[in-house]
């Protein structure tokens, strides 16, 4: 069978997924308008890498001596292919399009700049109109709903199906038998519903637009009790933060030369993987370094710099506490299903709502955002430790800090910079859409670019100048960790 090579499609795929949200918006809305249909669209393509991704992964992942079996049993080419490799490959598949619904649920949240309606032009509104209670409400909605569609599809990935059992036909449909009954319970219900709402809506069929019950007046008194409690210990603290911290680190990236960027990130490159890795890296700050917006890149660097490296410890911390015992790691693998299925969007609500608009507001939402591959990551890692070398370590006499640092550590090394790798794109991610408070970096030329009718190539190279930072990050980050492995004998 003839398949397409994934190497091929590995530098497409990455390009695409490093790329900000904002940038798949300015060509479309040069090509497209704005509307649904352009916020649509643009959903489509920024939702369909990781479902390629997972797809190749999945097919790529069935043993050959299940492609051996179907080719034995006579199967052709689609046979093959739908019978065999696509079963086969369920679960990874599945997986696959529930990243697509988290893909497509974030963007069309973002797409609302471009016209889109839905929660996100509602977002939209109530943050211009400095609503701060009815935002939150309607970020809730967001969350909710990402929750409940994150939690079906992940059950519908992870679901078992047993082909050998002996089961009645009511014993193998139950689940959707009872689908089918609460559907016309449902409709049963609207149905009767309009005996008893003759004079104004049903809501037992549809609840009518700013009809239903706001919670709007409870956010806004939560925001005012945080605001009147903590207002001076959070203008302290915004203003060290920004004087003693984030200005002369910012200083330090705009008056470093261009010469020695490329002396230093090369260099880094030569030590951890060589002339290749060198010359990919320098490729990519030099495509940036060409570009007319060099200063404005290293804002975003030294943004995204600030965020993963608070982000990182954090995350480190907190998985490798969480790691000792199995209780709270389910518990705060649970947290951060929880977290990353809010859109990103959300996260600035509560930080603009404390700190105002500052880059203050945007590295604290940075830091909560990227905290959370870290953190999995980390535990992820310590978990898949064998038991076996902790009881090795145990009788060889170490101490607990010992075999972490000695044991744990060192196996879990490639892991954690896994999650590292994800938490730089995670921190750009949130870099960028912090430009919607006013942030000085690559985000606010491409926010100034949707609004160009004829800026769609300009916006374009925008978002490729922040998805070679973080495709040059990633190439040391993967290359360093496979180095660790080979050194481990673990790949």
């Amino acid at each position: 069978m003839e398949t397409i090579d994934a190497d091929t499609l590995n530098p497409v795929l990455n390009v695409m997924q490093t790329m900000p949200h904002y940038a798949y918006l300015v060509p479309i809305t040069v090509l497209f308008g704005i509307g649904d249909h352009a916020g649509a669209i643009a959903t489509i393509i920024f939702a369909t890498p990781p479902m390629v991704r997972l797809t190749l992964l999945g097919l790529r992942k069935v043993p050959p001596e299940v492609i051996e079996a179907g080719k034995m049993n006579g199967c052709n080419e689609f046979q093959l292919l739908f019978r065999v490799l696509i079963p086969t490959a369920r679960k990874d598949i599945l997986i696959g399009v529930n990243q697509v619904i988290m893909q497509c649920l974030a963007m069309a949240v973002i797409a609302s700049f471009i016209g889109a309606k839905g929660l996100g032009w509602n977002l939209l509104l109530a943050l211009n109109q400095l609503r701060i209670g009815l935002a939150l409400e309607a970020g809730i909605c967001i969350t909710l709903l990402a929750v409940l569609l994150d939690k079906i599809s992940l059950a519908w990935a992870y679901k078992q199906t047993d082909y050998f059992a002996n089961l009645t036909f009511f014993q193998r449909n139950k689940f959707a038998m009872l689908f089918v009954g609460f559907v016309f319970i449902g409709y049963l219900l609207s149905y009767i519903g309009s005996f008893f709402f003759k004079e104004g809506f049903n809501y037992l069929f549809m609840v009518p637009h700013n009809k239903g019950i706001s919670t709007e007046e409870f956010w806004n008194a939560g925001v005012d009790w945080i605001w009147d409690t903590f207002f001076y210990t959070l203008k302290i603290f915004n203003t060290w933060l920004i004087v003693e911290v984030l200005q002369p680190m910012r200083a330090i990236y705009l008056r470093m030369p261009v010469v020695a960027t490329f002396v230093l990130v090369m260099g880094v490159g030569y030590i951890i993987g060589g002339l290749r890795s060198a010359l990919v890296v320098g490729a990519f700050i030099l495509f940036i370094a060409l570009s007319p917006w060099w200063d404005r890149a290293l804002v975003t660097a030294y943004m995204a710099t600030f965020g993963v490296i608070a982000s990182g410890i954090l995350g480190l911390l907190v998985g490798t506490l969480c790691a000792q015992n199995k209780f709270s790691s389910k518990f705060v693998l649970s947290v951060c299903d929880i977290f990353q299925t809010f859109p990103s969007f959300v996260y600035l609500i509560p930080v603009m709502m404390l700190f105002g608009v500052t880059d203050t507001s945007v590295l604290i939402a940075v830091i909560i955002y990227a905290t959370i591959p870290a953190t999995r990551y980390t535990v992820e890692g310590l978990r898949s430790v064998p038991s076996a070398l902790h009881d090795a370590g145990s009788m060889s006499g170490v101490t607990r800090i010992q075999r972490l640092l000695k044991i744990e550590f060192p196996l879990a090394f490639p892991h954690i910079m896994l999650g590292l790798n994800q938490t730089v794109v995670f921190a750009l991610f949130m870099v960028i859409i912090g430009a919607f408070i006013g942030t000085e970096d690559l985000g606010q030329y491409i926010m100034k670019a949707l609004s160009d009718l004829k800026g769609g190539g300009k916006g374009l190279i925008l978002g490729l100048c922040v998805a070679f930072i973080g495709l040059a990050v990633d190439n040391l980050i993967r290359t360093w960790a496979e180095r660790r492995k080979q050194l481990l004998g673990l790949s």
